[in-house]
């Protein structure tokens, strides 16, 4: 099947379905990547207010020259602002230093304070606040989404949203597909993008046999084939992380996998399963996930 270039939202925007994620990226180091990714052909970054780095995704984005209109820039809501939606969504624009976000994401449906559960808000709340910003600032927010939303906390959403999220983004790699969640969003005409598309920062996938096979049929690395697997899933981004030049080089190379490709990468799900991105430390439980305790 061919590796789609981008992704189309419900608003009608293209969104390109390989970005650089920014994921524990340290100022310094950040800037030169986006900076080097803009250059070489990248045309969406991902951060988040949580990453402690808006300031220098903003700066990379202006050294590398590449127009703001040619750029699809995401970040997210923090979990202890999500009682000052509309401060959050300035302090963003002000640290990025752009007129508008292309996307705009709750990053976890986890309200908190104090570095625990914040149990008197309710995430319900935090989304109706984030459709009244979106509805009132068109000119600073170009779509809204979510991220680590479990099927049960999407389809407790849809009873009541407004405003249908243009995207979720959750973990997925082939030790945690989240396949079930990819097939509700595209019920609803939710895009997925996919972040950790290696496994984890120790990248463990990479060393798997089948993997591997892949990788050589094509003449292609390991993280190749990772992250081209979701290039190859309809309605579905991915947004590898690096630092490193050369490794922001190659994860460009996406290449078209077969059906039987993609269904031997699935399968790996099945003896080796992996999360790694548990939402215990919120205070809030499994939210919804089935594979991890209540």
């Amino acid at each position: 099947m061919p590796a789609s270039k981008t992704t189309k939202l419900n608003t009608g925007a293209e969104m390109p379905t390989l970005g650089l994620g920014t994921w524990r990226s340290q100022p310094g180091d950040v800037e030169k990547a986006v900076a080097h990714a803009l250059k070489i052909g990248y045309r969406h970054i991902d951060t988040a207010t949580a990453y402690q780095n808006e300031k220098e995704v903003g700066l990379g984005i202006k050294e590398s020259g590449v127009p703001r209109d040619q750029i699809f820039l995401t970040t997210k809501l923090n979990n202890p602002d999500q009682r000052k939606v509309q401060a959050a969504l300035e302090h963003s624009l002000k640290s990025l230093d752009t007129p508008y976000l292309d996307l705009w994401l709750m990053h976890w449906p986890c309200p908190m304070k104090d570095g625990g559960a914040d149990k008197e808000r309710d995430w319900r709340d935090t989304w109706r606040d984030m459709e009244k910003v979106f509805k009132e600032n068109p000119d600073k927010v170009k779509a809204i989404g979510v991220s680590n939303f479990s099927v049960s906390y999407l389809q407790e959403l849809l009873k009541f949203a407004t405003v249908v999220p243009a995207v979720n983004q959750i973990e997925s790699h082939p030790s945690c597909m989240q396949e079930d969640i990819v097939e509700e969003c595209r019920k609803h005409g939710i895009v997925v993008t996919a972040y950790s598309p290696l496994g984890s920062d120790k990248a463990p996938l990479m060393e798997n046999e089948v993997v591997k096979k892949i990788a050589e049929k094509y003449k292609v690395s390991p993280s190749n084939v990772l992250i081209s697997l979701h290039a190859n899933r309809p309605g579905v981004n991915v947004i590898p992380k690096s630092v490193t030049a050369h490794r922001i080089e190659e994860n460009a190379k996406i290449v078209d996998l077969t059906e039987e490709d993609v269904k031997e990468l699935a399968d790996i799900e099945k003896t080796s399963h992996n999360r790694f991105a548990k939402p215990y430390w919120t205070g809030w439980g499994n939210i919804g996930f089935p594979d991890l305790d209540s």
